[in-house]
Formats: structure tokens, sequence, C-alpha cells
């Protein structure tokens, strides 16, 4: 049976028959809030990992000193504000009053040093960032400072970037943990707390509201403002089956579904219980990464045989369907509608005999290509499958290996060959908000072991995007970008697979439902 008759089937099936309604006064306004995630939550330390779903629990537990709205310009956030010296070379940041961790204990400044400093040793803005510090000072428990060699104009676009390890506080005796091993405790001071005892991977999510939170009074728009939690209990539900995700829906056991399957949109849209609106307008690009420090792709002829190859249509409609309007071809690391995208499609001409012929020339030598897959993502499962068959089309010698998502996030940090436990290639999808210029962009730059999983390394990359940050005007800023992004693309440090726009289901007993690039707790609230 097709995946999408499938679907359409189990969604028709009858649900368990609701209980009539009695005839008695109506309940008082829910408490809890019951919430589907885009998949399970196995790894909890934010900056450990870019996992999506991981960023969205981090917002619910941590709070970033400066944060953004929907145009990405930063706004205090846990800061009171901030001074410059004359140079630019000194940066003071000052904290609001009353700010507290979960554990009551109040945040400090030095709190905020070693968070920034774990945040920096992983983040590819905060590696631009940690080269130009000289020193962090703590002049007070509320007041530090960033001695910079050099001036770094853009420092609170670097702290308040929404996605993709966000510079999120946390207590100092957690944030001395190396920035490669996870924090597993915690304690944070955003509006929800999470709830440890509760916790059951695969299953339940559970978060409290934090009673000594200190909202700011603007108005909240994306991560900025005012974070009131109207909820006092947040639980997430994790229910990999689309099919059924959709019935939970309709029936009103849960409230709401961070991303719905497409396919599954148009029997949502037809409850007139349930709320459909756009996630994040900007959309998401999906990617195809691949290991560069082992066989066969440290082989820059085999990354470009499989670029070559990649029809964006293929992957596309495998995991988005056959709608267009929720999805398009994107042949740039630069997603569409972002300040530097360029169309190359030159280098991405869905040409299987150009590709075959890079192989040829790569004198491929048959190493085992180990995909690592998940079986309960549906916006990622399927551009792995599509992929599969492409590179078996080509003659690789593939070994699917699908398991769920949290095993993905996990065996993605292995860095030994496939015969000990290593990969070759995997998917994901990440913002457009994270992927706006050559500071952020992880997928575009070339640390090699301190960057993203694949760990591309190009030092000629590296000094571009330093020079990307000095450029001294606009026009020389695109010049480079466009360079950046060309080049990384030439040399396959990733390969593009489609921009899609994501969709989030609500039932209409909840208003304040933000946009963003994740789902945000706050504001939300019963009707």
């Amino acid at each position: 049976m097709k995946r999408r008759t499938l679907l359409a089937t189990a969604l028709a099936a009858p649900a368990v028959p609701p209980l009539a309604a009695p005839a008695i006064a109506q309940p008082s306004r829910p408490s809890t809030l019951k919430f589907i995630p885009q998949a399970n939550l196995t790894a909890l330390d934010p900056i450990w990992t870019t996992a999506t779903v991981t960023n969205g629990h981090g917002f619910y537990v941590f709070d970033t000193l400066y944060g953004v709205d929907a145009q990405l310009r930063p706004h205090p956030q846990m800061a009171e504000g901030h001074e410059t010296s004359a140079d630019g070379r000194i940066w003071r940041i000052r904290l609001r009053p009353g700010l507290r961790f979960h554990d009551n204990e109040p945040v400090r400044a030095q709190d905020c040093i070693a968070s920034l400093q774990r945040w920096a040793a992983r983040d590819p803005f905060g590696q631009l960032l940690a080269a130009r510090t000289d020193a962090w000072v703590a002049i007070d428990d509320r007041t530090f400072e960033l001695r910079l060699s050099r001036p770094f104009p853009m420092l609170l676009e670097a702290i308040s970037k929404p996605d993709s390890a966000v510079a999120f506080i946390m207590p100092e005796r957690l944030a001395k943990t190396d920035p490669m091993k996870q924090v597993t405790e915690m304690t944070g001071s955003g509006p929800y707390r999470f709830i440890a005892s509760e916790y059951n991977s695969g299953s339940r999510i559970v978060y409290e509201k934090f009673e000594n939170y200190s909202p700011r009074n603007e108005p909240p728009e994306w991560t900025c403002g005012g974070k009131i939690a109207h909820f006092q209990r947040i639980e997430w539900h994790v229910i990999p089956d689309a099919a059924t995700a959709a019935a939970a829906m309709l029936s009103g056991e849960m409230d709401w579904w961070e991303r719905p399957h497409p396919d599954l949109l148009a029997s949502l849209r037809k409850s007139p219980n349930i709320a459909v609106q756009v996630a994040d307008p900007a959309g998401r690009l999906a990617l195809l990464r691949m290991n560069h420090t082992q066989a066969p792709f440290n082989d820059p002829k085999l990354r470009q045989a499989v670029r070559l190859a990649v029809n964006q249509d293929e992957h596309m409609r495998a995991a988005r369907g056959d709608d267009t309007t929720l999805w398009h071809p994107c042949r740039s690391l630069f997603p569409k509608g972002t300040p530097f995208h360029q169309d190359h499609a030159d280098l991405m001409p869905a040409d299987l005999k150009a590709a075959k012929a890079a192989m040829k020339e790569a004198a491929y030598a048959n190493q085992r290509m180990v995909i690592i897959n998940p079986t309960d993502f549906p916006d990622i499962g399927p551009l792995g499958q599509v992929s599969a068959e492409l590179c078996k089309s080509l003659g690789f010698n593939v070994d699917l290996q699908e398991m769920d998502w949290g095993s993905v996030v996990q065996r993605r940090t292995k860095r030994e060959p496939v015969d000990q436990g290593g990969w070759s290639m995997l998917h994901t999808t990440t913002s457009a908000s994270s992927l706006v210029s050559p500071a952020v962009n992880a997928y575009v730059r070339g640390q090699g072991p301190t960057g993203w999983f694949g760990w591309y390394a190009n030092p000629a990359l590296e000094d571009l995007a330093a020079q990307w940050l000095d450029a001294p005007d606009p026009a020389e800023q695109l010049r480079l970008a466009h360079l950046i992004g060309r080049r990384a693309l030439e040399d396959t440090s990733t390969i593009p697979v489609g921009q899609f726009y994501l969709q989030t289901a609500f039932r209409r007993r909840l208003t304040g439902v933000l946009q963003g690039n994740s789902q945000y707790p706050w504001n939300v609230r019963p009707v």
C-alpha cells in the first residue's frame, strides 16, 4: 500500500467514540496543554546538539540575553541593556534585576560568561567571536564585559540568533561542562521547568510553570518580549505515527501538533475545531550531509558525483507530497528569501550521466557507504530513502541503516569508520533563519573537527568568512557571501535537497500561538 493511501485509510478509521457530554456547567480553563512534538527528545543539551527538537526544548527551560523579532533584529531579553566603547572593542552587558534559575539561585554575570564561552566553542558564529575575544570579565553580579582584540559589530546578532546552537544561559556549574559532552541536569531560568522525574524518552516529556520567572513587559514576538506562561503544565506526547497523531488532534485528546504530516493537512483543516497556520514563513532547507573524514566521501569527486545526480523534486515529493505550494527547489546553501541566496543550477543539474562520469574519474573502490536514517521523523526519513536509491543507481555500495531519530542524533556524533559504528551520510533540515549569512550558516563553513557533524574542513572558507565579517560595505559582503556559497557547494560541503514550509495545527480552544522557527510555549493560552 502506498504511503499516502495508508495514512488516509488510517485516519478514516473510526476512533474511540467520545463519551456523551453530560449536562453540567462549563469546566474551568484547562491548566495543562498537551503537545505533540516533531520527534522524540533524546538529547537534552541544546549546546551539545543542533537537533531542532532539542532547540525547542531549550526555549522552555532556558533564556537568552537577547532575543529576536520576526526580522531577526536583536532586542534585550535577560539583559537590561549594553554599552560599547568608542573603538568597538569593549561590550558591557547588564542583566535585569530579579532573574533566577529554577533552583532559585540568582542569575549572575559569571553564569552568563561561562554559558557564552561554552556556546562559542560549538557554534560557528560563536567561534568567530571567540577568536576575537581577549577576556570575559565579571564587573559585578549583574554586569560583565567582553574585551575584544578587534571590533565585532555583530555581537548582538550572534548571541541572539534563534536556532541551531542558541546562546542559552545556564548556571556556571553546568556551563563549565566540556562543550563536547552533554549537560544532563536541566536547570535554566526560562518560563518552564523541566520535570526530570516524569521524563520518559519516547513517550512523554513534562514541563511546569516556573513561578519565579520574571517576564519582560513588551509584547512577545519570536524569541523576544514578554514570555508569559499561561499553563501550569505542558506535556509533550511523542506520537511517531502521523495518522495516530491526527486522530488524537481530531478527537480533542491532544491540543497542539507541532508538525502535522503534509498528507493530513486537508483532513485537519476540515475540522471546525482545529486551526492550521504557517509555523515559520521563511521555511526550512532540507540537507544531505556526508562524512568528510571517512571513505568514500573524503574524496571530493565522489561527493560531487552525488551532487550532480540529486534531483530535488524527488526528495521533496517523497517527504512533503505533491503540493508544490509547500515546497520548491533551492540549489543553494543560502535559502530562497534570504539576503545571500544565489541559484547554482549549473552545479546541481540532476544529470546522472555527468554523475557517473565523476564516479568513474574518482575510481570508486566499492567502500561500504552507511546512511543513517530515522524511521520516526517523516520530514527526514523519506529523504534518506531517496538518497539511498540514488546512490545505488550511481554504483555505490549502500548500507541504509534505519533507526529512531534519537539514535540518529546520538550516532551522528561518532567519528569512527563505518565498521566501528560510524556513518557516511545523513539528512537533516534547518530553518532559513539559521542560514542567513556566512557567520551563522554551518554548512558553508569549513571548521573541520569543531564544525557540524561530517566535519568538513576548508581553511580558505574560514578565511573568507572572517573577511565577510569585516567587509566595509554591503556590496563587499554580498560579493564575499556569493563566493563562499558557491565554493562550499562546488566542494560539496553539503547538498541542499529542497526548501519547504511547515504548518502547525492546534485546537481552537488555544490562542496566542506565535510564529517562529520553533513553537514557543509562551503567550499560548486557553480561550
